[in-house]
């Protein structure tokens, strides 16, 4: 072949990359690069929470991860308390300030009272959990579920300056809370996932245990959204029954009427 004949083209065979081996799959917490970027302060968390939860989960697993779920914490009790506040707007004066406390105090106590469940559970599904992971695990679906009631706080707050019916905007608040605890429990449940659980049954019966022992506290606390006489209500009521009164209520209640 002399210099004026034209080259060839030579064709060489294009091996495609090879494909990462758990594409498709979930890696396990920690293969991830991003899942090692260490949480410092509380902005972060709320970041992670709510961008990339494998890293909320991947510190859990380390020593101090007890910083992280108290500062968790303390931020889910700052979200509610400003929440609650929102709310107080709906009947003013002293439910400025009841509001916000019994909404706090309500996510608190159910917290507590689920907490030792929650682990006994996640110990009966063959899980390796440590007390402090599970702490977090609930911190976590604490803090996503006050993050998302911040999100509604202005919706609430126009609805609430629209209406003087407590019963329309108890169940507007309802709403939202439904609505933020079954984004809250996605992260439990990709958390108890990542446990090493060999059984959901318990994480499901949990999550049913939960849920009730929440809407109960929203009747052992009430008013929230109303006003009363008292700060506590005097007569013991189950959550069901309440919720068909108020609903069945001739006269929807003014701001301005006590509710015991």
């Amino acid at each position: 072949m002399n210099e004026q004949e034209p080259v060839p083209p030579q064709f060489t065979s294009q091996v495609p990359p090879a494909l990462p081996p758990l594409l498709g799959r979930r890696l396990p917490l920690g293969e991830d690069p991003s899942d090692r970027v260490p949480i410092s302060h509380i902005f972060a968390a709320i970041d992670a929470i709510l961008r990339h939860p494998r890293r909320v989960m991947f510190q859990l697993r380390q020593p101090d991860a007890g910083r992280l779920v108290m500062a968790m914490i303390s931020a889910s009790i700052v979200c509610s308390l400003i929440y609650g506040l929102v709310a107080g707007t709906f009947s003013g004066g002293p439910q400025l300030w009841i509001a916000p406390v019994k909404i706090a105090m309500g996510l608190m106590i159910s917290a507590l009272i689920c907490l030792p469940s929650l682990y006994i559970f996640t110990c009966l599904s063959g899980s390796q959990a440590r007390l402090v992971e599970v702490c977090g695990m609930l911190a976590g679906l604490l803090l996503l579920m006050t993050i998302l009631l911040i999100g509604f706080a202005p919706v609430a707050w126009i609805f609430s300056q629209s209406t003087d019916s407590p019963t329309w905007m108890g169940t507007l608040h309802l709403v939202f809370w439904f609505v933020a605890t079954g984004f809250g429990l996605r992260f439990l449940d990709a958390a108890f996932s990542h446990s090493n659980a060999k059984s959901s049954a318990g994480f499901y019966t949990w999550v049913a245990i939960f849920v009730l022992v929440a809407v109960q506290m929203t009747t052992a606390l009430r008013p929230i959204i109303g006003t009363s006489k008292t700060f506590l209500p005097t007569e013991k009521k189950f959550f069901a029954a309440y919720w068909s009164e108020c609903m069945g209520a001739n006269e929807w209640q003014t701001p301005g009427r006590s509710r015991d």
